[in-house]
């Protein structure tokens, strides 16, 4: 084997011996910003996250449209003639940020996927007290689901989970794992918490 090839297997297993920090990257990537939304009804969404989740409103702006050219499409992928009313951008305790968006498009859909849908999703918010936020929830008339669930088994044991839905169909989940889950324990890489904000 020549110098190159046995530099380049070298290189190829000690990088492999490194795990996640060889693997590839965005260039200067340090973590999740945000998680952008469309909503139906700004003054609601607000109102909801605000006043019955208990995040904090940064600030808003908007509109923003293209009617002569092609600047939505070629920057969003949305309808060249898609219309941003407003964007408003909230904090939820120590976790990363929500961006709500009031859209306005000739081909918008309205469609409320399922957690089970392709493109479903749902925001989770870590709690303290599972069994407290569905109490507070449920006098809210916030929709909940089945739970508190504690999860016993597997890697995710020692976490609690309830989901429960915005007015308009967003899914969300409480969650709460004081102690840790179990795949902690000899994790090569530990999920970032909001539990601890200096972590």
């Amino acid at each position: 084997m020549n110098f190159a090839k046995r530099g380049a297997l070298l290189a190829a297993i000690l990088l492999g011996s490194m795990g996640a920090a060889a693997a590839d990257s965005i260039p200067g990537m340090r973590g999740h910003d945000h998680t952008g939304i469309t909503v139906p009804d700004m003054k609601q969404a607000v109102d909801f996250f605000t006043n019955v989740v208990g995040c904090k409103k940064a600030m808003a702006f908007g509109p923003f449209a293209d009617d002569k050219g092609t600047f939505m499409q070629d920057l969003l992928g949305v309808d060249p003639k898609a219309v941003i009313e407003e964007i408003t951008q909230i904090r939820c305790g120590y976790g990363s940020n929500i961006e709500l968006f009031k859209y306005t498009a000739p081909d918008q859909k309205d469609l409320t996927p399922k957690n089970s849908d392709i493109g479903g999703f749902h925001i989770a918010l870590y709690v303290d007290d599972v069994a407290a936020a569905k109490a507070y929830l449920d006098g809210k008339g916030v929709k909940t689901r089945m739970g508190p669930l504690p999860v016993k088994e597997g890697p995710a044991a020692g976490q609690t989970i309830l989901y429960f839905q915005a007015p308009w169909g967003l899914q969300l989940e409480a969650i709460s794992y004081p102690d840790g889950m179990a795949y902690e324990k000899g994790a090569e890489t530990v999920l970032w918490s909001p539990k601890d904000p200096a972590k």
